[in-house]
């Protein structure tokens, strides 16, 4: 089979596309004949050689990927039928023609949803409910931060938070970005290049958040300036600061990335333990099989119904493009300039007519 491989460390210029041995299910395993294919931050990382794939994982890139069952392994309990419309949750090995998936990380897409829409599903939503429910323990009523709102994950957070009955806030550093988070649910944004969002999230919580257009029944509940019950962060480090002022006691911080890097100057600790705060933190790539059963099992019953136009509030993917996946290398460069508002998806044409080259953009 063909598959988009990285022959040594560096930028988009090093993905090659060439063929490689077809994987064999292994046991309780299915095949997936994959059709698209999503770009996550961790790929542009294990490209660089700063994130490597987990023991025993393909070497492969890409997280998610749908596609149809192709064949079944060994011990394999469902009923599965080659040729069903799946979409599954990777530790890697998406960008190929071919990929094997545990059972239990592979689910059924939806009928109205295509290929596309689905790829832009397993890592992202699942990341974004995990973060949620499983570290964050959501409740209703809570407000959550969404810090890059217009990322995979942060459009599926804003929306899963409202599915809690949370009332989600967002930072980004575009007008677009801002207004796409608002159309998805977002009750409040701040553009974080051009103004404090600790101030705005403060403000927010102690005017009810009329000056944000949000219904006053929505935060009569609170106290004036009480900040945020929950932050998903994937900045890190540039942002600490602001963070902290604006959780609430008893908070919780939860920390899944560090995009503004990793080094924290000042007295956090002193700061979390005042507020009661739990600071959190998770990589779902390297959490154990089971855990990840246990994760899509749970998404599956509680939010992949919501993404049919039958059962309200209706949950949907947010693609900011498509590329063929000879232009992996573009489509690379389109997400390092932080240019997407919400999923890029790579699509696989018939890999029979494609003959090995390189994909330098």
């Amino acid at each position: 089979m063909l598959a988009v491989c990285v022959d040594a460390p560096g930028g988009p210029e090093k993905l090659l596309l060439r063929s490689v041995p077809r994987p064999n299910p292994k046991d309780g395993e299915i095949l997936i004949r994959v059709h698209s294919t999503a770009l996550n931050r961790a790929d542009l990382l294990q490209r660089r050689g700063l994130y490597p794939a987990p023991q025993g994982a393909s070497e492969i890139l890409g997280l998610e990927a749908s596609g149809v069952v192709a064949d079944l392994g060994p011990g394999v309990k469902g009923c599965w039928r080659p040729g069903d419309r799946v979409m599954a949750l990777l530790s890697g090995g998406g960008y190929a023609e071919f990929v094997s998936a545990p059972e239990a990380h592979v689910m059924l897409i939806p009928s109205h949803l295509s290929f596309q829409q689905a790829s832009a599903i397993p890592e992202a939503w699942l990341t974004a409910y995990q973060l949620l429910h499983f570290v964050g323990q959501v409740k209703p009523g809570d407000v959550v931060v969404v810090h890059a709102a217009g990322s995979g994950v942060g459009t599926a957070a804003v929306q899963l938070a409202r599915l809690a009955g949370a009332i989600p806030i967002v930072t980004a550093g575009s007008p677009e970005k801002l207004r796409k988070a608002e159309e998805l649910g977002a009750a409040a944004g701040f553009n974080y290049k051009q103004e404090d969002f600790s101030e705005g999230i403060l403000l927010f919580t102690e005017v009810k958040g009329m000056a944000c257009g949000t219904k006053t029944s929505e935060l009569e509940w609170v106290s004036p300036g009480r900040g945020a019950d929950v932050i998903l962060d994937c900045i890190a480090g540039a942002n600490w600061e602001k963070n902290m002022r604006s959780l609430a006691t008893d908070g919780r911080w939860v920390l899944y990335g560090a995009l503004g890097g990793c080094p924290v100057n000042g007295d956090l600790l002193g700061k979390l333990l005042a507020k009661r705060g739990q600071l959190l933190s998770s990589l779902l790539r390297s959490c154990s099989l089971q855990y990840k059963a246990e994760l899509v099992k749970a998404f599956t019953e509680k939010a992949l119904p919501h993404f049919s136009p039958d059962l309200l509030p209706v949950l949907r993917p947010v693609i900011d493009s498509v590329f063929a996946v000879e232009r992996i290398a573009e489509a690379h460069s389109h997400m390092e300039a932080n240019r997407n508002t919400g999923k890029i998806v790579i699509d696989f044409p018939d890999f029979q007519s494609l003959k090995s080259v390189n994909l330098d953009a």
